[in-house]
Order: structure tokens, then C-alpha cells, then sequence
């Protein structure tokens, strides 16, 4: 038995909780930790799972102790502070609205050293307990396994909503939920069983979203709060590559307008407004009243020779979800022409106060572009700002709200440049942004190791509960056809 513990002790991290264990001979070191993931002095939701970390560098021991009203919670690891996922939740309940400070001990050269103390802000406003997420590596043309998963943010457990494992050589995407509703849910199948997949009522449906009036297939979603309406692009989309170091793609629409698909009457609804030979239109979102759909609209241009002239503007259409009619002008709410930028990703707050949304130099596929920064527009007034504690010189794109409207998750490379992981952070009353903090792994060396980018982050209020197995049945039927009409 006293060979097992040792064994044990040898190869991975010990983690005790205790009152005691604090080195009772240190030199104070006068500097904050360099930790992976960075915690310190982030805000935090009550139901996140525990931020594990490592110290940077030739440490081997570490003792950290986290103080909240005179409590004190001691944690001992070597190589990286490993929580246990019950005591963690306990610290969070008990320290709601309250703040940790977190001191960290290491033991370097045979001697221990004290860094100056940190804290962690807590927030008793609970994120959307789940994640969904594409896993997919950062290429371009093909991919050997590729699939999308939901994360249980309270701890640990990943589970497989559908992969190629399942379906070899085929490419899932544009994982779509209605209002973080995990039972409402959408995405598309690309390959030998094409289709798009509808999940609603429990009900499976695979759907052919091509007909003869438009581009191609349905590709970009949002849907309605009502649930009666997804709209989406359409899209004809081409890649071409950089042959310098400094930027390795672009990605572009040479055509594309907006569609709303009415999934009642299985037909696609749109307007010459929305549609337009002039102007391409994409990333369409719904307002949290379902009243108004926002998208980004560009001059059309001679591509690819003029792909960095294509800027988005901000939009927007009346919609009536009654009749399934659109308004008879288009206003701009943020103009290309001023900002000398390009717009994607509009996605409205769930309590109507703001949209956030993508900014980059030119064009509309912001995740090749490292300038790609992170905005917020104030409905109410029409002002917008770029969020500066969450943006860095690397990519910041892809976002989706919590359903309180003050969390909210992110795309971001600012680890190496190369792969997408996801970021959390909270939103105050006066839209201020708190220091954001990484997906939550047991192991902090996850991200070292994995080589895959985590791609189109939802949040969602529960697990999905239908995964590929669930509908093999009816991704290997006929996909139904649809009808389109234009509402002129």
C-alpha cells in the first residue's frame, strides 16, 4: 500500500485540502504568478466548473490558499493546483457576489516563494450550464475527424452530440439553437447524406434547403424566439490562399442573400430587399422580440480582385412573424463607409439592450483575420464601442449570449494564433466587460496537447438530448424538399 501512494504522489498531481500545509519558511517573491490558464482577478459564474492551473515554469510543488471572510481553503499539487469538483462548488456557493484572494506558493530550487495574492470575483448569476461546440482541426480543404459536442460547464464531462466517427467523410456545421434551447436545435450535414437536420417537439427532420430560385443550400442560421422561423444565408462561398506568412486565407462570398425559412409551411420566404443583385447579405439575427432581423450587407464587388475593398455594414428589416412579411426599407445601423471596417456576427442580447458583433478590416469571415475585434451597440442609443478588456492583438470572433444576458462566450486565438478556443466573460449594467477566463479542463495542460479548435460556441440551458445515433434513421432518409416564395 505505501508503494501505491507513492507511485501515485510520483506521476500526478496531489491536490489536499486541509487547514494546514502552509510553508512556514518562504521569500516573498513581490510579483503576481505567470499561470496557464490565466485566473487571476477574473469574474466567474457560481456554477462554473474548478479553474484548475499550473504555474509557468521550473516549480514542482505548489501550495495555493484561497481566503474568502476569515474561511481558508488549502489546495497542494505538483506541477498544477487540481480542485475537486464537490469542494469547488461548495467554495462558489458559500462566496456568491463575494471575491476570493488566492495566494500561491511554489517551491523553486529547494526553496518556497509567496507571490503577491489574487482574486477571483464570483457572481451568483448562473452561466447556461452547457456548451456546444464544433471540434475541428484548423485546416481548410479536409479533416480526418471532426464532430459537435456539448460540454457540461459545471465539471468536466464532454458528451458527443453527432461525428464523423459516425458518418466518415462527412463535415457537420452551423449548430444552431433557438433561444440557448437545447431541445430546439438545427445544423447541417455536408458529404453523401447532405441535408439540413431540424430537432424540434422531438421530432427529427432532415431537410433539402436548395431550390431553384436560390444561391445554394441554406448555410448561415438564426433562429426566430417564436420558433417558427430560422433565418439563414445562402451563400456561394470560395477560399483563396495568401503566399505570404502574414495571412494564410480569405475566405469570401461572391453572391449571397437572406432567406427565412417558415417551418410550418416547409417554405422559404424572402424579399427583393433582403436579396438583392447589387449587394451581398449574410449572418442574419433575429431582435429578442422577434420584431426586427438584423444582417451585414456589402456592395457587391469583383472578387477576388477586390477582396479587401468588401466591408458589412451593420442592418436591418422589419419582420412580421404573423403574416411571415418583411418591412418595406432597409436601415443602416452602423455604415462601413464611416467605420472604414467590415461587420459580422450581429448577435443580439436576449433582453433587447445590445448587439454584439465582429469588426475587421475588410471582408466577412473574421476568423482568418488576427485584427478581428470584439463590439458592443447600445440599441437604445445607437453608440457601439470595441470591448477592451476582452480583445488582444489576436482573433476575437465568433460569440453567442447566456440567457441572462450578462455572460457570454467567445472565440478567441490569442493562446498561439493557430487554434480557436472559448472564452467566458460578464457583462455589467452599464456594458462593461470583466477579464475573461478560459474553458474550464481538469488537466490545465489540456490545451497544450489538444489539436483541435473549438468552433461556433453555444451556449445552451440543458443537454441535447437527441444525438447521431438517435437519428441515424433520419439522416439516412430522403430529405424533404421545400418551397420558396418571395413576398414582394
Amino acid at each position: 500500500m505505501l508503494k501505491i501512494k507513492y507511485i501515485l504522489f510520483f506521476v500526478g498531481p496531489i491536490v489536499l485540502a486541509s487547514c494546514s500545509g502552509i510553508p512556514g519558511n518562504f521569500t516573498e517573491k513581490g510579483v503576481s504568478p505567470a499561470l496557464f490558464p490565466d485566473i487571476t482577478d477574473v469574474t466567474i459564474p457560481v456554477n462554473i466548473a474548478p479553474l484548475n492551473f499550473r504555474l509557468n515554469g521550473n516549480s514542482r510543488k505548489m501550495v495555493a490558499v484561497y481566503e474568502c471572510e476569515n474561511k481558508k481553503d488549502i489546495f497542494h499539487g505538483r506541477h498544477a493546483i487540481e480542485i475537486p469538483v464537490g469542494k469547488w462548488h461548495r467554495m462558489l456557493t458559500e462566496y456568491e457576489d463575494k471575491s476570493m484572494d488566492v495566494t500561491l506558493f511554489s517551491k523553486e530550487d529547494g526553496k518556497w516563494i509567496k507571490y503577491l495574492p489574487f482574486k477571483i470575483h464570483i457572481k451568483s448569476d448562473p452561466v447556461d450550464p452547457w456548451l456546444a461546440y464544433r471540434l475541428i482541426a484548423p485546416g481548410y480543404e479536409s479533416w480526418s475527424e471532426m464532430g459537435i459536442y456539448q460540454r457540461n460547464l459545471t465539471n468536466f464531462d464532454q458528451e458527443t452530440i453527432i461525428d464523423n466517427r459516425l458518418l466518415p467523410g462527412n463535415c457537420m456545421n452551423c449548430h444552431s439553437f433557438n433561444n440557448n434551447d437545447p431541445d430546439q436545435m438545427m445544423f447541417h450535414l455536408r458529404g453523401n447524406v447532405a441535408g439540413t437536420m431540424l430537432v424540434k417537439d422531438g421530432k427529427v427532420t432532415k431537410l433539402n434547403t436548395k431550390t431553384k430560385q436560390t444561391i445554394s443550400n441554406c448555410v448561415y442560421p438564426y433562429w426566430h424566439p417564436s420558433g417558427n422561423y430560422i433565418a439563414y444565408s445562402v451563400n456561394a462561398i470560395s477560399q483563396v490562399f495568401h503566399t505570404v506568412k502574414e495571412k494564410r486565407i480569405e475566405v469570401m462570398d461572391s453572391k449571397s442573400d437572406l432567406v427565412v425559412y417558415d417551418i410550418k409551411a416547409n417554405k422559404l420566404i424572402t424579399s427583393k430587399l433582403i436579396s438583392s443583385e447589387e449587394s451581398f447579405e449574410t449572418f442574419p439575427s433575429f431582435s429578442a422580440d422577434g420584431k426586427t432581423l438584423f444582417f451585414c450587407s456589402a456592395k457587391k464587388g469583383n472578387l477576388p480582385d477586390d477582396y479587401s475593398k468588401i466591408r458589412y455594414s451593420l442592418c436591418k428589416i422589419d419582420f412580421d412573424a404573423a403574416t411571415g412579411s418583411f418591412g418595406n426599407k432597409i436601415d443602416t445601423l452602423i455604415s462601413s463607409y464611416k467605420t472604414g471596417r467590415s461587420i459580422s456576427f450581429p448577435r443580439p442580447s436576449h433582453d433587447g439592450k445590445y448587439i454584439m458583433f465582429t469588426m475587421s478590416d475588410y471582408g466577412n469571415f473574421s476568423i482568418w483575420h488576427n485584427e478581428a475585434d470584439l463590439y458592443l451597440l447600445n440599441l437604445a442609443d445607437g453608440s457601439f464601442k470595441r470591448m477592451e478588456n476582452v480583445n488582444t492583438d489576436k482573433t476575437e470572433s465568433y460569440h453567442s449570449w447566456s440567457s441572462g444576458s450578462h455572460w457570454f462566450v467567445f472565440s478567441s486565438r490569442r493562446i498561439d494564433g493557430l487554434y480557436t478556443r472559448p472564452y467566458f466573460s460578464w457583462l455589467d449594467d452599464s456594458g462593461v466587460a470583466a477579464k475573461p477566463f478560459l474553458l474550464p479542463q481538469k488537466d490545465p495542460d489540456f490545451y497544450d496537447t489538444s489539436l483541435r479548435s473549438f468552433n461556433v460556441p453555444e451556449l445552451i440551458t440543458g443537454k441535447v438530448r437527441v444525438n447521431g445515433r438517435n437519428m441515424l434513421k433520419s439522416i439516412g432518409a430522403d430529405a424533404k424538399n421545400i418551397t420558396f416564395e418571395l413576398k414582394d
